[in-house]
């Protein structure tokens, strides 16, 4: 899959159909939208392409409000590249792209830049300034422009609409069963291994530490707390582990959240490695103690847990 950032020059582009989002979480929604956007452009014998956003409009707009990102970029484009993506275009999105009026950005993105055979949009579409344009008025620029409009319906089950709010939801509320049926795969995190300040190895638990989300950005993930977890990247097999994702309140006061990682009888230099964590099952949520020593207790009962977990449940 060809990841492209910004808008390239037309002489660049190869005719494409489209589908515009922010995809996060690359849901069961998400992916029924993204197999029928891969068969069109099939059967029109153009590239299926992605326009997607970093940051996304609203941690652009109103940072504070935005809700926490299920996937980081890295990991949403992973997904999307299982589907079978052929192109993805990632769209820093500014003042100047939000300032972009509905014609100007069929005109001069869709049609000039990006040569849109087809477009594929979910039933809640908006674009250019404002949310100025929708449904109607982009299948009107069609007929002028010539490239078909499609919309589809948001996936619902059991009467529940699968959302990247209701997966956040679940891992808000620790729900990880639940998180994997509405995404259709085990919930995970990527990151590179970073030198930390070897507190874990001090107390008895050496750590992995994979930074996750970025402050500056108030970005936060959308799972927090203590879990049984997988690793994935290390051997053939997901390594059995204990996993913290927070801010580590006993022992950082800078407001960043890290992913640390107990792995079980695995004592191997591997800074820099690029792992996938998988979240299993929520234990507990993190907690501020008074010193090391109950810290300490606190991770060994942790542990003991996790452990228990992998022997009663034949998950790897």
């Amino acid at each position: 899959m060809k990841v492209i950032r910004g808008i390239p020059p037309a002489t660049d582009w190869t005719p494409c159909a489209l589908t515009i989002g922010n995809f996060d979480g690359v849901h069961r929604g998400h992916q029924a939208l993204l197999k029928k956007l891969v068969a069109k452009a099939k059967a029109l014998q153009v590239q299926s392409c992605v326009m997607t956003f970093e940051p996304h409009p609203i941690e652009y707009f109103a940072p504070e409000k935005a809700p926490a990102r299920i996937l980081g970029l890295r990991d949403k484009l992973e997904a999307l590249a299982e589907i079978g993506i052929d192109q993805v275009l990632v769209i820093h999105f500014n003042q100047a792209f939000a300032n972009l009026s509905p014609e100007a950005f069929v005109k001069d993105i869709l049609v000039d830049g990006l040569k849109v055979k087809s477009i594929l949009i979910g039933d809640d579409f908006h674009y250019g300034a404002k949310r100025a344009g929708n449904f109607s008025d982009l299948q009107i620029a069609g007929q002028q422009f010539g490239f078909s409009v499609e919309s589809m319906e948001t996936l619902v089950e059991d009467q529940e609409r699968i959302s990247s709010s209701a997966i956040r939801l679940a891992l808000q509320n620790g729900q990880m069963d639940r998180a994997q049926q509405l995404l259709g795969r085990p919930y995970m995190l990527s990151g590179h291994v970073l030198h930390g300040q070897k507190l874990g190895r001090t107390l008895g638990f050496p750590t992995l530490n994979l930074a996750v989300a970025n402050r500056l950005h108030k970005r936060k993930p959308a799972a927090q707390g203590i879990f049984i977890a997988q690793v994935h990247g290390l051997s053939d097999n997901p390594l059995p582990a204990v996993a913290s994702l927070g801010q580590r309140p006993t022992v950082d006061d800078s407001g960043r959240y890290l992913l640390e990682v107990h792995i079980f009888n695995f004592d191997e230099n591997v800074y820099g490695k690029l792992l996938r964590v998988e979240l299993v099952k929520k234990l507990r949520n993190e907690e501020k103690y008074n010193d090391l020593e109950t810290l300490k207790n606190a991770i060994n009962n942790d542990a003991l847990a996790a452990k228990n977990y992998f022997e009663i449940n034949d998950h790897v």
